[in-house]
């Protein structure tokens, strides 16, 4: 049950008028009651003050865990790189505009239920009160740094649970393997040997499964390409978390800034008719 006070808060963010007039009633009491898991009591404005300045628990901090999108920014072997075009200038026409031509799956991006199941939510129809959830970050850099193929297991998951307590209710949970350090390097963050294999972390399919079978999780996050190891031929993962209605982001940044618990991810999905993901743009409070 969401107190007056959290339900208030969550309207001075996202004007009453358009949240009920997109999501509906009922929808904006579930976004209310999700926010409310992360919110604390107190009031203490974001990091920026003015008329720019939100209220919403004790969050100081607003991150950007997005990539920004290149011509040279890794894609999975297959996919085309992204295009960036002049389409209209200040000199000739008045205005500044571009060209942009890319997969859906590029940078930091949304996979859909229906990216990997055929009959489940593609991105435009993903309910929005699930772009906001207490997000738990689970650190695998001490074995990735060593080990490109390792993977989140069930036991990292019960070990964050023993120093932080249960997963809270609708959180997202992401992989922090410090992969983004490799964004600039192309050939480094696909890292594809002779053979073809990719080589980078993601998430286990057993310890995928035991959050979505046992733990009330939206989503799983990795700073990778996928959310399965690269070395992965069955995507179990995907397969795993997709079929059961959640999404997955890829690619995100900057994670390492974050707590491990506390903070509040928030996901810009994108809205693309038919849409198997897309380009997000991800932000987390904390």
């Amino acid at each position: 049950m969401c107190s007056p006070l959290v339900i208030e808060r969550v309207r001075g963010v996202i004007s009453r008028r358009r949240l009920l007039g997109s999501v509906g009633a009922a929808s904006a009491l579930a976004l209310a009651a999700r926010i409310s898991s992360a919110l604390a009591q107190d009031a203490t404005p974001i990091a920026g003050g003015g008329a720019l300045a939100l209220t919403l628990g004790s969050y100081t901090s607003v991150y950007d865990l997005t990539h920004t999108i290149t011509p040279t920014t890794p894609v999975f072997p297959g996919n085309p790189q992204p295009e960036i075009a002049s389409f209209r200038t200040y000199e000739k026409d008045g205005y500044y505009s571009n060209m942009l031509t890319y997969a859906e799956h590029t940078g930091t991006h949304m996979d859909a239920p229906a990216h990997f199941i055929e009959g489940m939510a593609t991105a435009d129809a993903l309910p929005v009160e699930q772009f906001f959830a207490p997000l738990a970050i689970i650190d695998i850099r001490g074995r990735a740094a060593s080990d490109p193929d390792a993977q989140v297991a069930p036991d990292d998951i019960l070990a964050w649970e023993k120093e932080h307590g249960p997963l809270p209710a609708g959180a997202f949970v992401a992989m922090n393997s410090g992969w983004d350090a490799r964004i600039a390097d192309p050939e480094s963050f696909i890292n594809q040997d002779a053979d073809g294999v990719l080589h980078f972390p993601g998430f286990h399919p057993d310890a995928t499964a035991l959050l979505v079978e046992e733990r009330d999780i939206i989503g799983i996050g990795v700073d990778t390409l996928s959310l399965d190891f690269g070395a992965s031929t069955d995507f179990g993962s995907h397969v795993t978390l997709l079929s059961s209605g959640r999404y997955g982001l890829e690619g995100l940044a900057g994670l390492a800034n974050l707590p491990a618990a506390g903070a509040l991810i928030i996901v810009g999905g994108p809205k693309m008719l038919m849409g198997s993901g897309g380009p997000s743009r991800v932000l987390a409070l904390s």
